[in-house]
């Protein structure tokens, strides 16, 4: 599969989560294997030297892709959710988005300052909710993190939130 092709899968739904937004929803790709096929082999193509210890995936979109990665990796999952979604004992971060402030969680025994982490999700906007993903992973004293999404919309230029020494990585960009 091509990335044309993989572009092809993914729906622009108009006015989406407000009037004005174009939103692109990848679970039209998510149910091709041929999509997700062609993300697997290319997420694992550009992390399999990396050292990766842990793949961290952001609630929600995020938990789709980061398992499997993980898996094809040989390393374990950590899911970062919302406020009072994870059961045991966590450290959290605030943060403002467009529609508001949010909150975000990891478990206290989710990572070490031995991790090489690689953190997901499917889409890079402004870049403020893994912006504030990578703040807290910071708290645990990782070795490395790296970044990667899925789909980048360029020209929101959410790439710039990140500090030089975190490397992201897009497979698409509109």
């Amino acid at each position: 599969m091509t990335i044309e092709e993989v572009k092809s899968n993914i729906r622009d739904v108009i006015d989406f989560p407000i009037p004005g937004i174009v939103f692109k929803d990848l679970t039209t790709a998510f149910k091709n294997p041929g999509c997700m096929k062609y993300f697997e082999d290319e997420m694992y193509r550009l992390y399999k030297d990396k050292g990766i210890t842990k793949v961290i995936g952001i609630e929600s979109r995020g938990f789709i892709m980061a398992p499997v990665l993980g898996n094809k990796l040989g390393v374990g999952f950590v899911p970062v959710r919302k406020k009072g979604k994870l059961p045991a004992e966590t450290i959290e971060v605030s943060y403002a988005k467009e529609y508001g402030v949010d909150v975000i969680e990891l478990h206290k025994d989710a990572l070490t300052s031995d991790d090489v982490v690689l953190v997901h999700d499917d889409l890079l906007a402004t870049g403020g909710t893994m912006k504030a993903a990578c703040e807290l992973i910071r708290k645990f004293g990782v070795k490395k993190i790296y970044v990667n999404f899925l789909v980048e919309l360029d020209f929101l230029k959410g790439r710039e939130q990140f500090d030089k020494d975190i490397m992201v990585d897009s497979l698409i960009h509109y």
